[in-house]
């Protein structure tokens, strides 16, 4: 490719971006975000088919120049980020379904995502978890760094035996291995009723850890049958699964007697509290500690789908308990939990 053919390459290439920035500029006032996402990764594909037929650093470079020349106090053209375009656009090949995902998030959001994980599943699920907990770019890495992930994939239950696989897979992504319920400012040596007024009493900060779909229902929610009381320590709702959520506070370690009290718990919501419309309803039994194979082996003989988590609780200082977010910063995120 001679000189000529290159420079009018080179400008054709820029004037056609420009006008793509510029339609996505206009429809962003509308479209907030989603218009500017989706121009990054048309930029990082037209950059990425200009490199395969020999675009170098250099022009590369120029091109981060002239695009920041023209777009006077708009950022995102670096020449960092100019590569990370073309590098987010080659990875989200994989996937049709990334360009909608990621059009919901700020860039900052993606670039991390993209960056920091490699694997297809873990990007989907930080993907879909950000957007839907609205969680900020800091809250992100920090979930990142705690592996939350990996929280939801040794998460365990027995969904595969109670529901059908499309239903595991969402309904697996719902809940996590290990809660940290530090916030709750508990004694360190505390009761099964101190943990549940603790949680009832701090019921917006408890939504924020299980998520915004969850809507509370009652503490000791009766239940009746031949003249018998049953007490569900917490319920809640999933309003996405639809599907009701018991929840059993234990202060110890499982055990096997956990599960079938918390079996016929469910088994009763679901015959005499249950919707038509309502899916089946889901236990999880709350830990202190747990054995996994004791847990695997009791979980075997159930029939409702059950999960197993455990909780840590250290005492946090009051200066950091304080500035938790309070049921008033959590209507702004999530909307009403009620």
């Amino acid at each position: 490719m001679n000189k000529e053919l290159q420079n009018n390459d080179y400008l054709n290439t820029l004037v056609a971006l420009k006008e793509r920035i510029l339609q996505a500029q206009y429809r962003s006032y509308s479209a907030v975000n989603s218009e500017m996402i989706l121009a990054y990764l048309d930029v990082g594909k037209i950059i990425s088919e200009k490199t395969k037929i020999g675009w170098g650093t250099s022009v590369i470079k120029q091109l981060s120049i002239d695009l920041q020349s023209e777009f006077v106090g708009v950022k995102g053209f670096s020449e960092r980020n100019l590569r990370r375009m073309r590098f987010i656009y080659e990875e989200m090949q994989v996937d049709s379904i990334w360009p909608q995902a990621v059009a919901k998030l700020h860039w900052g959001h993606t670039t991390l995502i993209f960056s920091k994980l490699k694997t297809k599943s873990e990007r989907e699920f930080y993907l879909s978890k950000t957007q839907k907990e609205a969680w900020s770019r800091s809250v992100l890495e920090e979930k990142i760094k705690a592996d939350t992930y990996s929280l939801h994939q040794n998460f365990q239950n027995n969904f595969e035996k109670s529901l059908t696989k499309h239903e595991v897979a969402k309904y697996s992504m719902q809940f996590k291995d290990e809660y940290d319920l530090s916030f709750l400012n508990l004694p360190d040596h505390h009761s099964e009723q101190q943990l549940e007024n603790g949680i009832v009493k701090n019921i917006t900060k408890m939504l924020g850890q299980f998520g915004a779909d969850f809507a509370f229902m009652g503490q000791q929610f009766r239940l009746e049958l031949d003249d018998k009381e049953y007490f569900i320590d917490l319920l809640f709702y999933h309003r996405k699964l639809k599907s009701m959520i018991a929840i059993e506070l234990k202060i110890d370690e499982f055990k096997p007697e956990y599960s079938q009290q918390l079996n016929w718990y469910l088994h009763l919501l679901d015959k005499t509290v249950k919707y038509s419309e309502d899916n089946t309803s889901i236990g999880i039994l709350l830990c202190k500690s747990k054995s996994e194979i004791t847990v695997e082996y009791a979980l075997e003989i159930v029939n409702k789908p059950i999960g197993v988590a455990t909780y840590t609780y250290t005492q946090l200082p009051e200066h950091i308990a304080k500035n938790l977010p309070d049921e008033e910063q959590f209507k702004r995120i999530f909307g009403e939990p009620f």
